[in-house]
């Protein structure tokens, strides 16, 4: 990363940080919950508790839609993985008010599950190779710069997991139309204009940021499997569940080449010094495993997040990993 790319990564977490209105950290940074109420086998309740997030108490436009303030020559845009997660919690919290006879709140978890869920609907694009995405309009500082518009797995994931609940609450097909132009991506490779990436190895990776080489960020890949898994339950497409079952495949095999030994990492860089997770990417990495033993079966997804999880326990090992990253981003990217 160039001297000034640096300057405005740390200009951004400054001015995040120090101030207090809220930032795009303010929506990313809430404590990482598993949602104990889904259904391993069936479309329902999404997997992860976005509470904080269903109550964003940053800039709305005058629709409702969230927008996250990256402050700087960035200011306010609209994120899609933001606010497919703001539908999806207030999707978690509208199962939960008619659980509890509470029409009225019901009623406005709804509206803003819908609003969101229209939002995504209506602003699919066609990136330069004709697939159907879902676009970020503000260029961003990543190992590359991301040239807008960008595109992202994760996006492409977290959109179709709304999209297909707000098919499965309404039964109105324009979601689920919606959600197969979405799913394209799933089955072209990076180099085509998709989200996919088969390695040396095959293993198959679906990639939150489209660089060269690609860098396979952990949370991002397992979101964005989510996402087909929901699509296979929503929709019985066999390709989907196929590349859920290579998603789940690969993630068994290389989970632990994201394990230092006493700490997580957010990505493989390829970098000399690795990219170790913040403190908050390792958290929601141990609910992003408990999740995947459930809706898996596979112990050894538990394992690993029983030994992440006994790293938090040692200020010494995070105490490491902030400074590890600090030092990474000093150096790198």
């Amino acid at each position: 990363m160039s001297l000034a790319k640096r300057l405005r990564y740390w200009q951004r977490i400054f001015s995040a940080y120090l101030t207090a209105n809220p930032s795009q950290l303010s929506f990313w940074h809430g404590e990482p919950r598993i949602n104990g109420e889904f259904d391993p086998v069936a479309l329902g309740p999404y997997y992860m508790d976005f509470d904080q997030k269903a109550d964003y108490a940053g800039t709305l436009d005058e629709a409702g839609i969230p927008m996250l303030d990256y402050r700087g020559a960035i200011g306010r845009q609209y994120n899609p993985i933001a606010i497919a997660q703001y539908g999806l919690g207030n999707y978690n919290l509208l199962l939960r008010a008619r659980a509890a006879q509470d029409p009225d709140g019901a009623s406005e978890r709804e509206r803003k599950f819908l609003l969101a869920a229209d939002w995504m609907m209506h602003h699919l694009e066609e990136n330069p190779a004709g697939r159907s995405m879902w676009m970020h309009h503000f260029d961003w500082d990543y190992r590359d710069t991301l040239v807008a518009p960008w595109y992202s797995g994760l996006a492409q994931g977290q959109g179709i997991s709304l999209l297909v609940r707000a098919h499965l609450h309404t039964a109105d097909t324009r979601y689920l139309t919606a959600a197969r132009r979405a799913w394209q991506a799933f089955l072209v490779h990076v180099e085509d204009g998709g989200v996919v990436f088969v390695d040396a190895d095959r293993h198959l990776w679906f990639e939150e940021y489209i660089v060269a080489p690609p860098t396979h960020i952990l949370n991002g890949f397992i979101w964005a499997s989510w996402g087909v898994h929901d699509y296979a339950l929503a929709t019985g497409d066999g390709n989907a569940s196929e590349m859920w079952g290579h998603a789940v495949s690969t993630l068994l095999t290389a989970v632990d080449r994201f394990d230092t030994g006493w700490w997580s990492l957010y990505e493989q860089s390829g970098t000399a010094l690795p990219m170790l997770a913040s403190s908050f990417y390792h958290r929601l990495h141990i609910v992003q495993l408990r999740v995947l033993q459930r809706l898996t079966g596979h112990q050894h997804f538990a394992d690993v997040a029983d030994r992440w999880q006994g790293y938090t326990r040692s200020r010494w090992k995070r105490w490491r990993a902030l400074v590890g990253k600090v030092i990474f981003k000093l150096c790198y990217y």
